[in-house]
């Protein structure tokens, strides 16, 4: 067996058994905070009334699922988020490359995404309500103007970041812009748009979550809502800990993706 073939496989045994660290790790702190939250609120440390406790909050989802109406308010939630994310994510990638694409509009719309993008969502949430309606085109709305223009911005500094000297060889081989594009931007911010998906992810969900406390009679926005009401501590954190593993879950997905596109090229 060669010397190489030696250090290859000394090479994949170490960065597996990295992943395998990271994995453990990672176990290893949330199960400690759960026991520590655990023993902290069994002892006394921590008002249980207040904090509640892991081993209630697993009774609360129990109760959830006993009453059948659990799932309905997950599916809403995944539903309406996905529906954002995704139409964010088109339309972001889409406008940032007509900004890419068209120079003199870039630098018409710069301050308008800027004033747009740190405006507080929340304070409009009135005003959607008034102009779209209590429903959930007015969530899935709120969502959008959270998440858009921050994914406009994120990709479109991406495609300017983009190596000029690149750029200008293409250009001596009379390479189109189209090609330009094709060849060269897109492909050099693949990383880029990957972060941005994972974002917007986040955001998406952020955007729902604020939609649903204002208007929603269903999912977990409009529980957490309701919990906080009732002062029912348990379902407000049950439903925090619900929206932990979606966010987790969705971005596993994009992780995958991630791995495929980075294979492919």
């Amino acid at each position: 067996m060669s010397t190489c073939s030696i250090e290859h496989k000394n090479f994949l045994k170490k960065r597996r058994n990295k992943k395998i660290l990271v994995h453990v790790m990672q176990f290893l702190i949330i199960f400690c905070f759960l026991v520590l939250w655990e023993i902290a609120s069994k002892t006394g440390m921590i008002n249980s009334f207040l904090s509640s406790s892991p081993s209630r909050v697993v009774r609360t989802f129990l109760s959830l699922l006993e009453q059948n109406n659990l799932w309905n308010h997950v599916y809403i939630t995944v539903y309406e988020t996905l529906i954002s994310f995704f139409i964010a994510s088109l339309l972001g990638f889409v406008i940032a490359t007509l900004l890419w694409w068209f120079k003199t509009l870039a630098k018409i719309f710069d301050p308008y995404l800027t004033v747009l993008n740190s405006l507080p969502k929340v304070a409009l949430g009135p005003l959607i309500i008034i102009w779209i309606g209590a429903n959930m085109n007015s969530i899935i709305f709120m969502a959008l103007m959270i998440s858009l223009f921050i994914t406009i911005i994120n990709i479109y500094s991406g495609f300017q970041q983009i190596d000029y000297y690149y750029t200008t060889l293409l250009k001596t081989l009379n390479a189109s812009k189209r090609q330009i594009f094709v060849k060269l931007v897109v492909p050099g911010n693949k990383n880029n748009i990957i972060n941005c998906l994972k974002v917007n992810i986040s955001m998406s969900l952020i955007g729902v979550i604020m939609g649903e406390l204002l208007v929603s009679k269903e999912g977990l926005g409009y529980l957490i809502m309701y919990g906080s009401q009732v002062f029912n501590i348990n379902l407000v954190i049950t439903s925090v800990v619900l929206l932990g593993i979606i966010s987790y879950l969705m971005y596993l997905i994009v992780s995958l993706i991630e791995k495929k596109i980075v294979k492919n090229y």
